[in-house]
This record gives structure tokens, sequence and C-alpha cells, in this order.
């Protein structure tokens, strides 16, 4: 790649609203125009034209269905890149005007997805806790008790030939890594099927239910309060 084909890349980056798109879209889902128009604030015609930008320069896929049309993020390499480069921005006192801001951004840290894995202090405990158990080593391989585990849980892992079994991403509010690849994606799947986690809205925000705490705890070992919301 030449030095202009990656500063025009990089471009596709530099402005909030684009920026807040690729962050709705590390939900893993396709969105529509006017979907992510309305979480960044902006027209349609707006959202339209800079969501034309960002899939001809290759950081969005389209796919279209009649007369609608659908993005997500190109691929799960595109979702590590965004979410790395959210991780190195620098913390700042978020001011929230209202309760609904502050109680969305408190839930987000909470648990969500990335892209097709767990995070925030959901995806860091748990990925703490397959490292405590010897289910991953340090090197953030999956062990053989590892690769058993999972079994046991039902949870069929394929090897990728573009995706590594496990790899760390760094967790942008947590500031250290949880589990991603092949068996990131796995474990978050089950998680929603199995009624762990459930989404909340539209958005990558997750709630641990009960179910979910108490197999959690069962399994890995993590303290049930770890997870809950903080009492007002």
């Amino acid at each position: 790649m030449s030095a202009q084909g990656l500063a025009s890349f990089a471009a596709l980056l530099a402005d909030p609203t684009r920026a807040a798109f690729c962050l709705a879209l590390l939900d893993g889902r396709a969105w529509t125009a006017g979907e992510l128009a309305r979480t960044a604030g902006v027209a349609a015609s707006t959202a339209s034209e800079h969501l034309s930008k960002m899939v001809e320069g290759g950081l969005l896929a389209e796919e279209r269905q009649g007369r609608h049309r659908y993005v997500r993020l190109r691929d799960a390499a595109t979702a590590q890149l965004v979410e790395d480069l959210a991780a190195r921005v620098s913390p700042s006192a978020a001011t929230h005007t209202t309760l609904r801001a502050a109680s969305a951004a408190s839930a987000l840290a909470r648990a969500r997805t990335c892209y097709d894995h767990l995070a925030g202090r959901l995806g860091v405990c748990v990925t703490d806790a397959l490292l405590s158990h010897g289910l991953l080593d340090p090197g953030f391989s999956l062990s053989a008790s590892g690769a058993a585990w999972f079994e046991k849980l039902g949870i069929a892992l394929t090897a990728s030939r573009t995706r590594p079994m496990a790899r760390p991403c760094l967790d942008w509010t947590e500031r250290r890594p949880h589990l991603a690849g092949t068996a990131g994606a796995a474990l978050c799947r089950h998680a929603l099927e199995a009624g762990w986690v459930t989404r909340i809205g539209g958005q990558r925000a997750l709630k641990v239910t009960d179910s979910g705490l108490s197999s959690l705890a069962l399994l890995l070992d993590i303290p049930s309060d770890t997870l809950r919301p903080s009492p007002n």
C-alpha cells in the first residue's frame, strides 16, 4: 500500500460521524442508513453520503435486500482495527447531561459485544477466569483443557484459515484484554443462545441474566456481584 492509500483509508475514520457509525457497527450486525443516521444524530442524506465513501474505501461492506440497503463492518479484522483505535484514545471524564445517557454508558461498560465477542467488564471477567482456570494459556492460545471445556458446553469450534482460534483484544473501557477470535465468537454466540445475556434495545450493550450469573458462577467461579449493576 502506498502512503497516499494509507492516508486515504485513515481519513475514512477522521470524521466524528463516520467514527460514530463504526462504533455502532461494532455490535456485529448490519444496519440501515436510517438507523445509523439516528444513532449519529445526522440527516439521512448526510449518512448516505458518508456510508458511500466508507463502502468505496473498503471499511464497510454493503448488502441490499430489495429496496433496503444494509451496511456492516467489512470483516473481523476491520472490527479489531476500530476497537484497537478506541482503546488507545485517552480516557476522559465524560459528562452525561441526562440520567438516560449515564445509564446507557454504564450498561455499555458493564457488558457489550465487540463485533462478535464479549467485551466490557463481562468480557474481561470471563477472559480472566479462562486464564486462571488454565483454559487459556498465558499466550492466549486455547489449551487442551480449554478445548474440552468448550466441547462439554456443546460449543463447536471450527478452525479458520483467516482467523486465529483465540487472541487478545484490548478492551476500550477496561483497558485490559478480552477474548476474541473464533473461540471468543463461539462463546458470545452461546451466551446469547443460552440466554446468559440479552441485548439491551438495539445497541451493543448486553444485560447478564440471572441464568447467566448462575452459569458463569458455576462454570468459571465468577462472583455474581461482579457483573450486577452498581447500586445507585
